[in-house]
């Protein structure tokens, strides 16, 4: 009889709620968009939208699955994916493999008293080399979100010290 891992069991809403969302001792969302904003352009992210008044920001990243050669990046250890070409049954035409995966986040900053809550949601993509999406998933691993999020912590701090 095989056992289901962690990572293979099914998480509630509340249980991927909980990972996803931080709370900071301020409630200077706008420092804390900043924070976050600063820590995903470092990450590689391209900021697609950001609006301060309803603290909301959204942004992607493009990891090429082809050429994605450096084992110790964040984002690669937890996006790594075997990139194996595939045919349809009974075409001579050009493989189809996996191409690139794109990594896409929306952060949620809601101020809350004299605090503020950040909820991050991640989603990867995957597109073959013809541009036509392979797979589609939501991010669910806690540690990812604890990684995350402690990066963005020291970037919280740094905003706080005005470095």
């Amino acid at each position: 009889m095989s056992q289901r891992s962690d990572y293979d069991t099914p998480k509630t809403q509340l249980q991927t709620r909980e990972f996803q969302t931080r709370e900071y001792d301020t409630n200077d969302t706008k420092l804390i968009m900043k924070a976050v904003l600063n820590v995903l352009q470092d990450d590689g992210f391209i900021v697609k939208n950001a609006v301060v008044d309803l603290g909301l920001l959204s942004a992607s990243k493009e990891i090429d699955l082809q050429n994605s050669g450096s084992k110790d990046d964040f984002w690669s250890s937890f996006f790594e994916i075997l990139s194996k070409p595939r045919t349809r049954k009974g075409h001579t035409a050009e493989p189809t493999y996996n191409k690139v995966k794109i990594v896409e986040v929306s952060i949620n900053v809601t101020e809350i008293g004299k605090r503020s809550k950040v909820r991050a949601n991640f989603q990867a993509k995957i597109l073959d080399n013809k541009g036509n999406t392979v797979q589609v998933s939501d991010v669910d691993d806690a540690k990812f979100y604890q990684d995350f999020f402690a990066k963005v912590d020291k970037g919280v701090f740094i905003q706080k010290q005005g470095l």
